[in-house]
């Protein structure tokens, strides 16, 4: 897989911009920036496309800018002059997809009938963009094509929404998702570039689900460990369940028969997609202790952040 369709697989979300003035381009790709999604496709739907790409990819290099709507091999040379890194297509052109494939360009070919999954998959494309997936039935269309095409993932676009984009994400075959939904062409035009970030930070709020499972509490041993635990049951009427190496009360609070953690302990932080919730992080500056990451099913379930907070540090674990 291509790293650039890599990176939008860990974003999660490709924001799908129409836009009419180049001129809001820049301030639009910050708010998206700052809410949590350093992706955008702007869409060849308008005269302003080619120069928007541009000024993003001059003014914003942290975001990862790409062009949709791309129906020609001139609008794909045109893109990619411009500074796009990736060619979204809503539909799938032999012409356009054989020349992105020689010229080693990222594409999400557009894909709907199993024929034309079939062939994407013949040339080697496995990340499909599914569109107009709302149109065709949504989730139910996505399992029913998912089923004979193993290798395919897909990113479903048309009609993704605040409502229903987490339920796409959690789908197994899912890549990533493209939506409108907080780039609305009413907000752009009447500058609303807060309101574009509050709804891009909701998005990504509701895609990680960050949650607190736990709080963990250091004490020296065995003895210590089901004496606090005891004390917390016994007072406040919590149930208590006793681990290998832990006594849980309430199922939130663990006391550790030994001092797994440094300080105090340890505050373990859910997440609904580790990988994705690891880029957002380190975006944020907070990277991971790979060393203390534990292995389930071929896939990080828990792992450490390089972030203390009053002596305790901070895990995060699989949903």
């Amino acid at each position: 897989m291509h790293p650039v369709i890599s990176k939008i697989g860990t974003i999660g979300v490709i924001p799908v911009v129409v836009l009419e003035d180049e001129t809001k381009a820049v301030p639009l790709a910050k708010a998206l920036v700052a809410g949590g999604l350093p992706s955008i496709e702007v869409t060849f739907r308008t005269k302003a496309a080619a120069a928007s790409i541009e000024a993003i990819a001059s003014a914003v290099p942290s975001m990862l800018v790409g062009a949709g709507t791309v129906l020609t091999v001139d609008q794909v040379k045109t893109a990619i002059g411009a500074g796009a890194e990736f060619v979204v297509a809503p539909g799938f052109d032999p012409a356009v997809v054989e020349y992105c494939l020689a010229h080693d360009i990222p594409i999400l070919p557009g894909v709907l009938a199993p024929s034309e999954i079939g062939r994407a998959l013949s040339l080697g494309i496995n990340v499909l963009k599914l569109f107009p997936i709302e149109a065709v039935g949504g989730l139910n269309y996505l399992k029913a094509v998912s089923g004979p095409f193993v290798e395919a993932r897909f990113s479903p676009s048309g009609g993704v929404d605040l409502s229903n984009f987490l339920s796409y994400l959690k789908f197994p075959s899912v890549h990533a998702c493209g939506s409108s939904a907080m780039v609305k062409a009413e907000l752009i035009a009447a500058d609303r570039f807060d309101e574009i970030e509050r709804l891009t930070a909701e998005m990504v709020r509701i895609m990680l689900g960050f949650t607190v499972r736990h709080v963990g509490v250091n004490t020296e041993d065995e003895k210590h460990a089901k004496a606090a635990a005891d004390l917390l049951t016994h007072n406040f009427g919590f149930g208590m369940r006793e681990g290998s190496s832990s006594f849980f009360v309430a199922e939130q609070i663990e006391v550790t028969k030994s001092k797994r953690d440094s300080g105090h302990g340890h505050i373990a932080i859910g997440t609904n997609f580790m990988d994705r919730a690891i880029a957002h992080l380190g975006r944020k500056g907070i990277s991971t202790r790979p060393d203390t990451a534990a292995v389930r099913n071929g896939s990080i379930h828990t792992v450490y952040l390089d972030l203390e907070i009053e002596g305790f540090e901070v895990h995060l674990i699989q949903l």
